[in-house]
């Protein structure tokens, strides 16, 4: 399986307006949801196809500026002795709020896919920290800064508790510096490796961080302690004063803007777009970033509603990460399960089997996602756990089957061919280019029907054996490869 190089997707960022040659259609609603968010419920399918591209990409955005993070659970804020006092071993906390996760990204859209995003941005492994309360306040900060102002955003994560110590600023004084937040606040979460900054900057600037090792008791907040700051002058980017955490961020953003937005917009284009990058695109959106001053939503409102973003050479370019594959193909099927089925632990397990643990990316620089989500392991690991889920699904109602192929539909047909090929392309980036698959796909359909009930009309979607064939089919899609292609 190979994704297709965009480099040469030459659209533009002009808005992208429905017509007759490029009309606003299922493939593009479900090119947004799966991009935007995890998929998208037949219902919303049919709300969005009655919008405005436009206003949609509006609606969607408002929607996750204005949604409040997810309630703080009863443990948000406990010490460590909290968490010893209760039958509950703390893994079991942390378990449950990666769960609670999964069920965020299944029940919103585009601000959990950003929190998603960011959690593979600004990294922390929860192994690392063990607090089940810094998890959660980490979480919360990854979910209220999601897509507002990503100055503030810098300045606020790295005096979470999670990131203090996992990137030992809780062991940065000044008469035992490290470097590792420095280092990692420039190479990683604004600038990039080996851009716009020396070793002296990183060495100056971890100085200026000093300080944030004050810890009442274990897995309590951790604040400011005057007496373990370095109290004197440093120069980072040529800037010279008795710089402490704050004067960090503000002289990072005012002495280096371009290479911020560059890098970051960067970023936002390769998850959101394509992994080969159009550096002209990523240059306009940069400037907006700069323009807005850092602020998040003015640059996806541009790129979601372009048509470079709606053009056909960037659908069907990422390879679905696990936590795609399974929250959106479910969420496109809308399918039930059974009450004791626990689906999100079941989902949350499947990401940590598949390379994607929740909150634990593999390392500081996180997940490189794309074609690292693949190999011969995971592709039949993907397909066992998709098959699994359907069954249970089918086990648990057999009718909700023939929902699938109506919804597609948009009510009954006889046209076994055209519904065959229908519900294929539902679950597909775009449609295939190699007619072989659509006539297995075909096979598999009519297989245990009589040719001529497809001939005479007498087979439609109210036959009897409809679930079972679509059933049989989705058995069959989830196994090409471009069903692994969002």
């Amino acid at each position: 399986m190979t994704t297709i190089d965009t480099s040469c997707n030459v659209a533009s960022l002009a808005v992208y307006s429905p017509s007759n040659q490029n009309p606003w259609n299922r493939q593009k609603v479900n090119h947004l949801y799966r991009r935007l968010g995890f998929g998208a419920s037949p219902e919303m399918v049919t709300n969005a196809l009655n919008q405005n591209p436009s206003d949609l990409i509006d609606s969607l955005i408002d929607e996750a500026v204005n949604l409040n993070p997810t309630p703080a659970p009863v443990w948000g804020y406990w010490i460590r002795e909290d968490f010893e006092a209760t039958p509950e071993n703390p893994f079991e906390y942390r378990r449950d709020w990666k769960n609670q996760m999964i069920e965020d990204l299944t029940k919103n859209n585009l601000r959990d896919r950003l929190t998603l995003f960011w959690s593979n941005h600004f990294v922390t492994e929860s192994q690392a920290y063990g607090s089940p309360a810094y998890m959660f306040q980490y979480y919360n900060l990854l979910q209220l800064h999601a897509i507002g102002n990503f100055k503030d955003f810098t300045t606020d994560v790295g005096l979470t508790g999670a990131m203090l110590i996992y990137l030992n600023g809780y062991e940065n004084t000044k008469n035992k510096p490290n470097e590792n937040y420095g280092r990692e606040l420039y190479e990683l979460f604004t600038l990039g490796v080996d851009n716009g900054y020396t070793q002296n900057d990183i060495v100056e600037t971890s100085r200026a961080l000093t300080g944030w090792n004050k810890r009442e008791r274990f897995w309590s907040p951790i604040t400011f302690n005057p007496n373990k700051f370095d109290n004197e002058n440093k120069t980072i980017f040529g800037k010279t004063g008795n710089w402490g955490y704050n004067d960090v961020i503000n002289i990072l953003f005012d002495e280096r803007p371009d290479q911020i937005a560059e890098f970051i917009c960067g970023k936002l284009y390769r998850y959101f777009v394509s992994p080969s990058p159009n550096e002209d695109i990523i240059n306009q959106i940069a400037q907006t970033f700069k323009d807005n001053d850092f602020e998040i939503s003015p640059v996806l409102r541009q790129l979601f509603k372009s048509e470079h973003f709606f053009d056909k050479k960037s659908q069907g370019v990422l390879i679905k990460s696990p936590s795609d594959v399974q929250i959106a193909f479910f969420k496109d099927l809308n399918l039930e399960l059974p009450a004791d089925f626990e689906f999100t632990n079941k989902i949350r397990g499947g990401c940590q089997e598949l390379g994607q643990e929740l909150l634990s990316p593999i390392d500081v620089a996180g997940w490189q996602g794309d074609k690292d989500w693949i190999d011969s392991s995971t592709l039949t690991t993907r397909w066992d756990r998709l098959s699994w889920y359907l069954w249970r699904s089918w086990r648990h109602n057999e009718e909700q089957f023939r929902a699938v192929a109506t919804n597609i539909m948009g009510g009954n047909s006889n046209n076994v061919e055209l519904v065959s090929r229908s519900i294929m392309n539902n679950f597909l980036a775009k449609e295939l280019t190699n007619a072989t698959e659509y006539s297995q796909a075909l096979e598999i359909f009519k297989d245990q029907v009589p040719d001529n009930y497809f001939e005479d009309g007498t087979w439609d979607l109210n036959w009897s054996l409809v679930p079972k064939q679509v059933y049989r089919l989705l058995q069959f899609i989830i196994t090409i490869p471009e069903f692994q292609l969002k």
